[in-house]
Parts: structure tokens; sequence; C-alpha cells
């Protein structure tokens, strides 16, 4: 038995599972939607990875323990997942800096090849001084020596909006010829990955227009002239209601790949006249269970693939509970679960974030999970959830101190 606190003050003793559930394991990529499964990092538990200190700065191999980050991708390229690589899941900007992530796509992209598994990465400009004013030529070269590396690693880039490129660029015109310019260098159909203001206050203006919906219709007049150089467009945040009346005003081919925590196995699952694909964290520690669900949504059983992904939500919401849509520290819970997991072998994180979320929060993480069956062995599950308990100061019996 183990004694599980929780947020209220209450503990509960429950006991593990003790037999793992049984999950067919199949590298083969999904048939019926493309999922990209945003992945975390693992810090080195040697490297000076402080609570909210600067960027960590070269050499790349202070930052990360490459064996434990690309074990997490592994996993997910075993369960048929496409990684989505130096995203903000992986600290990009909150504690990996260019050159460090520069590093992890192209390691990304050899284990990649040894595997056959399939990546995206972000392109971005964060090499650029984020306090300092720069030029649209500075900008856009800051992107294209970003893309180069995600062309040169064999990853399809997902082409991130960025605050430089929002104070350089001004008009609508500025901002399709930039992009059209970025899709035509681009080894591979991109996806265009737009978080609105209500997430980054800095790209208020962006595609050229103040109002929501004149930016709105700017982005599609993009997406419709580069729609044969575009796999897929992301937008966030947005309201169900708003995603499904955006991905029904794409182009024909041109996918949206839906970012949602809450109701993302409506939005997958779709209805007549289309449906999301995914791009997102949320499948990282579910990986087993939504592989499943999503392969007897290929068979075309969307009922069946409701009720098995429906299974996850309670965990999902739990790990990704903040304010409003979104949380800062849901990676937390992500590398905690990978560590229960056996995936890596210690629980470390870039810029100390293992220790953001509360003890309470991670032992019902375990629980959540644990009622899933999501642990290959529950046993050594249940023996590291008892030491990190004891150490963390809530003793368990027949723990040695």
């Amino acid at each position: 038995m183990i004694e599980l606190p929780a947020e209220d003050g209450t503990v509960t003793r429950y006991r593990p599972n003790r037999e793992p559930r049984s999950f067919t394991r199949d590298s083969t990529p999904f048939r019926s939607r493309s999922v990209l499964a945003a992945a975390p990092v693992v810090g080195d538990p040697l490297a000076p990875n402080e609570p909210f200190g600067p960027p960590l700065g070269p050499p790349p191999a202070q930052a990360l323990d490459w064996d434990a980050t690309l074990a997490v991708r592994r996993e997910l390229w075993s369960h048929g997942f496409t990684v989505a690589e130096g995203l903000d899941t992986a600290h990009r900007g909150a504690g990996l800096d260019w050159p460090t992530t520069a590093e992890l796509i192209r390691r990304t992209g050899a284990a990649a090849a040894e595997t056959g598994g399939r990546f995206a990465a972000g392109v971005w400009t964060d090499q650029l001084d984020p306090f300092s004013p720069h030029t649209r030529d500075a900008v856009v070269a800051a992107y294209e020596e970003q893309l180069d590396v995600v062309n040169e690693a064999g990853a399809q880039p997902i082409i991130q909006a960025g605050t430089p490129l929002a104070a350089a660029v001004q008009s609508p015109e500025e901002y399709a010829e930039v992009y059209a310019g970025l899709l035509r260098r681009s080894a591979k159909p991109a996806v265009l990955h737009w978080l609105l203001p209500e997430w980054v206050p800095g790209h208020a203006g962006y595609w050229g227009h103040q109002d929501p919906q004149a930016a709105t219709e700017a982005f599609l007049a993009v997406v419709a002239d580069n729609a044969d150089r575009i796999d897929g467009v992301k937008v966030a945040p947005l309201s169900p209601e708003a995603e499904v009346a955006l991905r029904r005003r794409l182009p024909a081919g041109v996918r949206f790949y839906t970012g949602d925590y809450d109701t993302y196995t409506d939005l997958i699952a779709g209805d007549e006249q289309g449906h999301s694909d995914a791009l997102s964290p949320v499948f990282t520690p579910i990986a087993p269970l939504a592989a499943e669900a999503l392969r007897t949504l290929d068979t075309g059983d969307t009922d069946s693939f409701r009720k098995q992904l429906g299974q996850a939500h309670e965990l999902s919401a739990h790990l990704f509970q903040g304010p409003g849509r979104s949380t800062l520290f849901f990676k937390t819970g992500l590398v905690f679960l990978s560590w229960l997991s056996g995936h890596i072998g210690h629980f470390r994180m870039v810029w100390a974030e293992h220790g953001a979320r509360s003890v309470p929060h991670l032992a019902q993480a375990y629980r959540l999970a644990d009622e899933l069956g999501l642990f290959p062995d529950p046993e050594l599950a249940a023996h590291r959830i008892a030491r990190f308990l004891d150490l963390s100061g809530f003793p368990q019996e027949g723990i040695g101190r």
C-alpha cells in the first residue's frame, strides 16, 4: 500500500496495480490522422539547470541528458507518433537557447534515421536578442538559419509566429512575402503555427492587422496562396467552436492541428464536414492508450475511439490544470510520468522545473496513470513513487532512510 497525499490535505491508502495493461506496440504511422506529439526534454542532473535562470549557453551538452531525452522520443516513435521537436514543450525559450535546440534537432534527426521515426521541428527566431529591435532582413535571416537546420535534419518545419517579425513587419503584403519565401525554402510542406495575442501579447498586429477577424482573413489568404507548400496550421487559443469554424475554411488538403487539452477527442473524431489532426504534448503520457485509440479510429470506428481515448481525459485535465486554457508547468508531469514508467532513469528538468508542481499534484498524476494501466512495470512505478514521496517529506512504510 502507498499513502498518497491529496491537495485538500487528506491521505489515501492506495493499492497499486500489479499487472501491466496489455497494449500492442506498433511503430507504423496512423492512417486516418496526422498526430504530432510534442515531446519534453530531460535535464542533465549535473548541469546548472537552476530555476528561471538565463538560457543555457554552449556547449549544448551541458543542458540536457541526451540519452534520456532521446528515450522519450523513441517511446513515442514506437507507438506510431510523429515527434514535434523544439517547441515550448522542449523548454524552447524557457531554459533552452537556440544552439542547444539546434543540437536537439540534429540528434533527434539522427535517432529518427536509425529508427524510421518521423519528426517535425520548430522554426523560430530565438537566436535574436528579444530586448532589441531588429530589421525585417535580420528576422528573415534568423528564420532561414533555423529552417536550414531543420531541413538538414530531415524534419518537417513548424514555422512559428514570432514577436520580432511582428515588430519588424507592418502590412499584410509584407507578411505574405516573408512567409512565401520561407515556404519556398522549406524542403517539406510546413506547419504554420500561430499563437494569438491572448497567449503572446507581442503577437498583437500579426498578419498586419490589430483586428482579430482581419488578421484571420490575412492569415487565410497566405494559406490559400501557398496551399501546396503547407501541410497544416495550428492556431491557439481557440474555443472548440472557433476551431471548427476556422478548420472548415482551410483549403482542401490543408490540415488543422488541434492543441486542445480538453475536447481533443471530439475535435480529432470530427464530424460530417471534417476533423482536426493534432499537434500537442497531451499524447506523451498516454502514448500507448492514445495509439490504440487512434488505430481504432483508422478502422472507422469513431464511437470506440471516443470511448478509448476518453479514458485519459481525467489524467490530461489534471496534468494541464492551470489558469485559463493553458498552464506553464504541464511539462513537470510529463517528465515525472516518463520516469515512473521507466523510460528515463531520473526526474531532473531544465530550469529545475521538476520542483514546479506540488507533491500532491504528482501523487495524483501517479494514481490516475496507474489506474489506466499506463505503467509498463507497475512495481517499478510503485517503488519510484514511494521513494519520491519519502524523499519529499511524506514517509512511506518499507522505505529505508
